[in-house]
């Protein structure tokens, strides 16, 4: 099958669609037939290659203490060095705890008759145990509104599945609370709570930020009221805990004039705006958050990407807080960081999602994860990480098409370029320039023409690692590209390289799956036979790097979509 369109739901557009693809002279991305020499220069340091990689997100929390999600989670947490920073939605809403497709509960709040709360955190709590087993870190989402402190309460669960109108799922827990101050003690008390059980040091270690994209639907109040809103939730964590870590506001699209609007509403009142309780002039704020996102189409029956509007709204945002001289040193989070805005929308009802199983997911977060580095190091800002809004869902057809790491338990090819990542020493060394694309002709033009061959590089005293990406926005298929890495500055001696390899026939779930048939039951031989293919492997045996004064010489095809570690350790 061809991997670029296959969906086992999907077979007769499948076909459809590539019959009638144009001839190869109508795809201009053609394939260099010369080398790409990428030259990397270990004795050029570009500062810190910090982990923005290990932070990941879901809209449903209850997946998280479920058979998958426990393992899923206990996956990334290994993949990194560092504690991973995990985001959910729906942590204050009512209800049973019973998860669905962009839905999840905790009852945290109730109300008795007299309309006295009852606070009931054995869900929340559950959420965070299984975070915190693991060495993880919440970002502890503060919303969305509890059934008895809406202001428009019913109707107030949606029954949401794919194919339905998005729009369905925003009901009486986006509404603004008929009381800011049962609101603010609902905050206070959840956060004296966390301190109480988990420990002042952990607490502390934490995100605390309010709500979830403001500037659509999400909320159904005004800016003002956001705005209200927050004051009053800062000054509740701050009461509870002075250290704890508090931000917002979680926009969405920093390059729509609207989400900019709000933004900097938000903004200048943190910097100039009279609190709404303490009457004072600004407001607390520890880190900034917004999101970004692509925009995928399908164009000739091909799936084409579009890297460049998500690095134009990451690149919007940095603009936005470097504007505010007191504010521009905070971190950011770019709470939301992926190809489009719908993880739970499938492939079967939206085709242009059918880059999400095979190899163009991976080769897209590593070649776009790379060029956040450089947009924020161009615009001076502290970019502290970036949300992989993607995650598992349980009980569901394999590889269906979902936004997600993982299905029915077997990691999928994103999931090893995290594991790359992982892989990756602390400090950032130069990768010189004359390839086809800089940051900035991805962010103006996305990867529109030739290929993107690339890399991302960094090293410690004892190691070194070198990312290469051969990605293109068209999902069609194209030749192997011939790859030099020419390495300089090299120090060590007795140098081992080993080579791990995302392709068509490495680290990937999704083709091994596809060569039994694309089995809905396989048996438990095949299930282990997938498990196994998940994980990232090596494409050839490691061996002992040749150096001459200083330098070397790596050779090697990398196919369309693929993308390679060269992991280097000396003694």
């Amino acid at each position: 099958m061809n991997f670029w369109i296959h969906s086992f739901r999907q077979l007769t557009l499948a076909a459809a669609a590539f019959a009638c693809l144009p001839t190869s002279a109508a795809w201009s991305q053609d394939t260099p037939s010369k080398p790409v020499r990428i030259q990397v220069d270990l004795a050029q340091e570009k500062g810190p290659l910090k982990p923005i990689w290990a932070w990941f997100g879901y809209d449903e929390p209850n997946y998280t203490y479920m058979k998958d999600g426990k393992k899923l989670l206990t996956e990334i947490s290994r993949l990194s060095k560092v504690p991973v920073y995990v985001r959910v939605h729906s942590l204050l809403v009512t209800g049973d705890g019973e998860a669905a497709l962009k839905w999840g509960s905790t009852n945290a709040y109730t109300e008795d008759a007299q309309g006295n709360p009852i606070y009931n955190w054995t869900i929340v709590d559950k959420i965070f145990d299984t975070f915190l087993e693991r060495g993880m870190k919440p970002i502890a989402q503060i919303g969305f509104m509890p059934e008895a402190l809406s202001t428009k309460p019913q109707p107030y669960r949606h029954h949401w599945k794919p194919g339905d109108n998005y729009n369905d799922i925003y009901l009486g827990w986006a509404y603004p609370p008929k009381d800011y101050n049962k609101w603010a003690e609902l905050v206070y008390q959840w956060v004296r709570h966390s301190v109480e059980k988990y420990g002042q040091k952990e607490v502390e270690s934490w995100y605390w930020e309010l709500w979830n994209e403001p500037n659509i639907p999400y909320w159904k109040g005004t800016t003002e009221e956001y705005i209200k809103l927050y004051d009053y939730t800062a000054d509740a964590v701050k009461r509870a805990l002075p250290t704890a870590r508090i931000g917002g506001p979680e926009v969405t699209g920093p390059g729509d004039k609207n989400s900019q609007k709000f933004f900097k509403a938000f903004m200048d009142h943190v910097v100039n705006g009279k609190n709404y309780v303490t009457g004072k002039t600004g407001t607390p704020i520890d880190f900034i958050t917004y999101h970004a996102k692509g925009a995928p189409k399908l164009v000739d029956g091909h799936v084409q990407m579009n890297m460049g509007t998500q690095l134009r709204d990451i690149d919007k945002g940095f603009e936005i807080v470097a504007s505010y001289p007191t504010l521009k040193n905070l971190p950011i989070i770019i709470g939301e960081s992926d190809p489009e805005g719908c993880a739970a929308c499938s492939e079967d009802y939206s085709p242009q999602n059918a880059y999400r199983n095979g190899t163009m997911y991976s080769s897209y977060t590593a070649a776009s994860f790379a060029r956040k580095y450089d947009l924020a190091q161009a615009r001076g800002v502290n970019l502290a990480g970036a949300v992989t809004w993607a995650f598992e869902f349980e009980d569901q057809a394999w590889f269906r098409g979902f936004r997600d790491l993982a299905t029915n338990g077997v990691d999928k090819p994103v999931l090893n370029v995290f594991r790359m990542f992982g892989m990756m020493p602390g400090t950032r060394v130069e990768v010189k320039n004359g390839l086809a694309y800089d940051y900035v002709r991805v962010r103006d033009q996305s990867v529109r023409e030739e290929v993107d061959v690339n890399a991302l590089a960094s090293k410690d005293k004892k190691s070194a690692a070198v990312m290469v990406w051969h990605y293109h926005d068209d999902n069609v298929p194209g030749a192997d590209a011939p790859v030099e890495v020419k390495l300089t500055g090299l120090t060590g001696k007795n140098i081992k390289l080993t080579h791990y390899r995302i392709d068509q026939k490495h680290s990937n779930s999704y083709e091994a799956w596809k060569q039994m048939g694309s089995p809905q039951s396989p048996t438990a031989a095949q299930i282990a036979q997938l498990e196994k293919a998940g994980q990232l492997q090596l494409l050839a045996a490691p061996s002992r790097l040749k150096i001459t004064k200083g330098e070397s010489l790596i050779s090697f095809p990398l196919p369309r979509q693929g993308v390679s570690l060269l992991q280097l350790s000396w003694d």
